[in-house]
Parts: C-alpha cells; sequence; structure tokens
C-alpha cells in the first residue's frame, strides 16, 4: 500500500515519462507535491523503489522508469486525430498510446484515498513557538483512521532528535490528541512558560515537573508546577522512508 505522497509521485512520474519522455527533476517532483525540500523526494523514491514501482537506470542523470502502477489508477484514454482513427501497430503487434498533453500546465494529482482522514499539520514543534501560532488549516495530512481515535486530533513534524530512543525520529510526523492532562510516563506536546513547545516524557513528583528525553545526549527539565501546560498527547506516528 501507498502512502498518499508516493501514489501522487508515482502518477507525476508516469505522466511527465509519457508526456516528455524523461522523468523530471527533483525540483519539479519537490513543487508538485508542495514539499519544502528534496530530502523529502529523496525518501519518496527510496519507498517507491523498495516496493518494486520504479527503478533508477545507472550512469544517466534524471533516469527513472516505472515498472508498474498501483491497480487502483485509471490511465487516461489516448485522444486521436481523424487521421489517427486506425490503430496504428508496431513490429510486435502492439498499438502504442498517443497521450495528449499540455506541456505547460501541471498534471491533475490524484485525491486522496478514501480510506485515510484529514487532520490540520500545524507545523515543525520547535522551541519557541507555541502550539496556537503554529495553527494553519489550510496545510493538511491525510491519516490512517485506525491513528485516531475520539477527540480532537491534529499532526506536527517533528524537528531533532530528543525522542529517538522513544522510536521518534527528526522528520517523523507525530499524531497529538488535544489534551490538557496526562498521566505520569506519557509523552506530551508541553507548552513552557507560554512560549516555548517541545515533546517529552513528562513526570510529576511533588511540586516539580520533570519533562524527560529520550536521548542519553539530552538533559531532563525539571519545571515549577505553573511552568507548564500539557497540549496534547501522543497517539501515533507516521515515517516516510
Amino acid at each position: 500500500m501507498l502512502t498518499r505522497k508516493q501514489y501522487e509521485l508515482l502518477i507525476f512520474i508516469e505522466k511527465r515519462l509519457v508526456e516528455d519522455g524523461v522523468s523530471p527533476s527533483f525540483d519539479e517532483m519537490k513543487e508538485a507535491l508542495g514539499l519544502r525540500s528534496k530530502s523529502g523526494i529523496h525518501r519518496l523514491i527510496t519507498g517507491l523503489e523498495e516496493r518494486g514501482f520504479i527503478r533508477r537506470l545507472p550512469h544517466r542523470a534524471r533516469a527513472l522508469e516505472v515498472l508498474k502502477l498501483p491497480d487502483n489508477y485509471i490511465a487516461p484514454k489516448p485522444k486521436r486525430t481523424t487521421e489517427e482513427s486506425t490503430p496504428i501497430s508496431s513490429t510486435n503487434g502492439f498499438a502504442p498510446n498517443v497521450i495528449e498533453g499540455d506541456f505547460n500546465k501541471k498534471p491533475d494529482l490524484p485525491s486522496a484515498p478514501a480510506d485515510t482522514m484529514q487532520l490540520p499539520l500545524y507545523g515543525r514543534i520547535a522551541a519557541g513557538t507555541p502550539i496556537e501560532a503554529l495553527r494553519d488549516h489550510s496545510n493538511l495530512i491525510d491519516v490512517p483512521p485506525s491513528l485516531i481515535g475520539a477527540g480532537e486530533h491534529y499532526a506536527l513534524e517533528i524537528d531533532g532528535e530528543s525522542m529517538i530512543d522513544a522510536g521518534i525520529q527528526d522528520g517523523d510526523t507525530v499524531i497529538i490528541r488535544r489534551c490538557d492532562s496526562a498521566d505520569n510516563g506519557t509523552i506530551v506536546v508541553a507548552l513552557v512558560d507560554d512560549t516555548e513547545v517541545t515533546l517529552k516524557r513528562i513526570r510529576r513528583k511533588g511540586n516539580s515537573i520533570a519533562l524527560e528525553p529520550a536521548n542519553a545526549a539530552y538533559e531532563t527539565r525539571i519545571c515549577g508546577p505553573d511552568q507548564v501546560k500539557v497540549q496534547g498527547r501522543l497517539v501515533g506516528l507516521m515515517r516516510h522512508y
């Protein structure tokens, strides 16, 4: 099963190969999918290659070959002129499809699969940015319904490696259920001093609140009872390879 972005990239590459005879550049792929960096394209291509949908042709720049397409993809029907009404067969009896394309127009990318739900993706969780300031409902992400339970949810992109021993890596997308309290040991989105947001494991002891990283290279932060506000707890994680 492909992620939405993998599906979009595969169809975009296929359309460009049909129209131009050459695969698009990484910059063109990044722009078409609305990604902020080419590293995301590298991960998507690697994922498609591992799943057997494409392969990279050695010793050639911008050389990708589509090996197969998703079962639910319906290729556009070829448009023929009057002179082309009779199929022209090649030497092996195969009638090639001629697809008419507008090379100045970006191809329409497929909509999200029906078995996903959309959540607001507020941005990268980083120090100095309250969650309220990150809210931007124009940026959405498709999430499997199995990752979402009752209540309000949102997504954040991880910036940093402070939680890698909990399986949370830089660039991952985490699914957060909005709440204002959490049990000890829960990984939460914590707002510190009304200015700084962080994803850490929370522990309370007496009048102190500890925000624990999951990486020995980072120190546990001890805060007072009025310094920390819980803004949600971790309920899921998504990763592109």
